[in-house]
């Protein structure tokens, strides 16, 4: 499989950073504007490219009260991928920590991480740190 983040590397979402910024990030209002994002045109032709036998894995940091959202943002960019994992209800634990749990959850479901795409310096570390070679993606969100 290979593993692609949304925020940073397919959806551009610089306009919503703002939410980010200050004493208390508003994550509620950041993930709810997700559908406004365009698309990183460069990121979505390479996700085309990619040999159809590996399964496309989308493993992000968004909530799944936004599964909907993040779904029809996906169909409008007609953007192909097998599955796609989000944080369950509750779930605050680090974004690291976050997708090295599912990412060994995928493992132990028999998939093989050939590949990721991340934005975030954290989850590259951790990826290849899992043995992932993984390609940063310079988003400036961080």
């Amino acid at each position: 499989m290979v593993i692609f983040d949304i925020d940073g590397v397919l959806a551009d979402a610089s306009a919503r950073q703002h939410f980010l910024k200050g004493v208390r990030p508003d994550w509620n209002a950041f993930f709810e504007r997700c559908h406004e994002d365009p698309l990183i045109e460069e990121a979505a032709r390479l996700l085309h490219v990619i040999d159809g036998r590996y399964p496309i894995v989308l493993l992000t940091g968004r909530p799944i009260s936004v599964m909907d959202l993040t779904i029809s943002w996906l169909g409008r960019y007609q953007l192909r991928w097998d599955l796609l994992i989000l944080r369950d209800y509750g779930d605050y634990a680090a974004a690291r920590d976050f997708k090295a749990r599912e990412t060994a959850r995928l493992r132990e479901a028999g998939l093989v991480p050939v590949l990721a795409f991340e934005d975030d310096a954290r989850n590259v570390e951790m990826f290849q740190a899992n043995g992932i070679p993984c390609v940063y993606v310079h988003s400036g969100y961080y």
